[in-house]
C-alpha cells in the first residue's frame, strides 16, 4: 500500500512498483542489523523448564561469562541466585530484575559467546507466530544486507528487499545509505499506559556513522527525500539530529519514544509493515502521518486482505 499523507489517500501497488514511486534524487536509508538467535530453553536444577528470550546481545564482563536482560517464561517467577542449565557448556544465574519476568542475568559459558548462542539458541519469532522456528528462520528472518549482529528481532520492514530490488534503485540513481539500531524490547515492548504519553521505550544501540549522516545532511540541503526503511531507521535518525544535530556520527544508547506532537527533522518517507496495536510502532506512524489516515488506511488493508506484521506486507508513507 502506498499512503500519499499530503493528499489524505492511499493506493494499492506491489513492493516490487518501488523504484517507480521513488525518483533519482531520494536517499535510502536502511538498517543492517542482524539478529541472533536469543531465545534459549533450559531446565532448573528441580527440572522445571525455562524459555529464556534475551533482549540485548550478552555484554561481555569476563573470559567466559557475559551479562544481559532477559525476558523469563516459567512456571513460577525466577528469583536472584536461581541457575537455569541450558547445556553443558552454558547455565544461566538470574541476579536481579525490574519485574517478575524480566531479569538481568549472568551467562556462563565455554568457549565463544557467539557459537554458543548459536548452538543453543533458537530465532526469536514474534509470539503470534504459531508454529515453532525452523533453520529456515535463520535465513529469512534475516535482512538480504543484514551484517552487524546484535538484534533479537529483525527490522522487518527490510525483509522485503531482495539484491536485485536494490540494484534497480541504485540503477535509478536512489542514494542508498546504512545505519544500525540493535532491536531489542524498547521496538517491541506493548504501549501499557493509559496516556500514551507516560510511556517509556526501553534503551537501544545504534550506530550512525559519518557517511550516513553526510547522506542524509546533502539530501536535505539540496531538498530530496529521505526515506527511511523502518520505524528502527526513523528512531536512530531522529534521535541524532534531535539530540546530537551537530555530532559527525554517533555510537550509543537512544531512547527516544515517538508520538503524535514529534517534529520529525530528518524523515520523509518511510517504508514500514502493518503494526499491532497497543504499540510504539503504530504510534510513531501516527505520528508521521496522522491517527485518522492511519486508522483509514487499516481498516483499507484488512479489507483487501493485507497481511500484518512481521512476515506480512509493506507500507510506503509519503509526504
Amino acid at each position: 500500500m502506498v499512503l500519499h499523507r499530503g493528499q489524505g489517500r492511499w493506493e494499492h501497488r506491489r513492493f516490487c512498483d518501488l523504484p517507480d514511486l521513488l525518483s533519482e534524487t531520494d536517499v535510502l536509508i536502511l538498517n543492517d542489523t542482524k539478529v541472533f538467535p536469543a531465545r534459549l530453553f533450559g531446565k532448573k536444577p528441580t527440572g522445571g523448564r525455562v524459555e529464556v528470550v534475551l533482549l540485548n546481545f550478552p555484554r561481555v564482563e569476563e573470559e567466559g561469562r557475559a551479562t544481559s536482560e532477559a525476558l523469563l517464561r516459567s512456571s513460577k517467577p525466577l528469583r536472584p541466585g536461581q541457575r537455569i542449565i541450558v547445556g553443558t557448556d552454558l547455565e544461566i544465574e538470574i541476579m536481579e530484575g525490574a519485574d517478575d519476568w524480566i531479569k538481568k542475568i549472568s551467562l556462563m559459558y565455554d568457549g565463544e559467546l557467539l557459537k554458543v548462542l548459536e548452538t543453543h539458541g533458537h530465532v526469536p519469532l514474534p509470539p503470534y507466530i504459531r508454529r515453532q522456528d525452523e533453520d529456515l528462520d535463520k535465513k529469512r528472518y534475516q535482512t538480504i544486507f543484514a551484517r552487524n549482529i546484535g538484534s533479537v528481532a529483525a527490522p522487518t520492514a527490510g525483509l522485503h528487499f531482495s539484491n536485485a530490488l536494490l540494484e534497480r534503485l541504485k540503477d535509478i540513481g536512489v542514494k542508498i545509505g546504512y545505519i544500525t539500531l540493535h532491536v531489542g524490547y524498547g521496538t517491541f515492548a506493548p504501549v501499557r499506559t493509559e496516556d500514551i504519553r507516560e510511556h517509556k521505550i526501553h534503551s537501544e544501540w545504534i550506530d550512525v556513522p559519518s557517511s550516513a549522516l553526510q547522506l542524509v545532511r546533502s539530501a536535505k540541503a539540496n531538498g530530496s527525500r529521505i526515506i527511511c526503511v523502518g520505524t528502527t531507521t526513523v528512531r536512530a535518525l531522529e534521535y541524532v539530529f534531535k539530540e546530537h544535530e551537530k555530532a559527525d556520527s554517533y555510537s550509543g544508547p537512544c531512547d527516544l519514544y515517538i508520538y503524535p506532537g514529534f517534529t520529525f527533522r530528518a524523515t520523509d518517507a518511510i517504508i514500514t509493515n502493518f503494526h499491532l496495536p497497543k504499540s510504539s510502532l503504530l504510534i510513531m506512524v501516527s505520528a508521521f502521518a496522522g491517527r485518522e489516515l492511519i486508522l483509514s488506511a487499516y481498516n483499507e488493508a484488512v479489507k483487501a486482505q493485507y497481511r500484518f506484521y512481521s512476515y506480512g506486507d509493506s507500507m510506503l508513507i509519503l509526504p
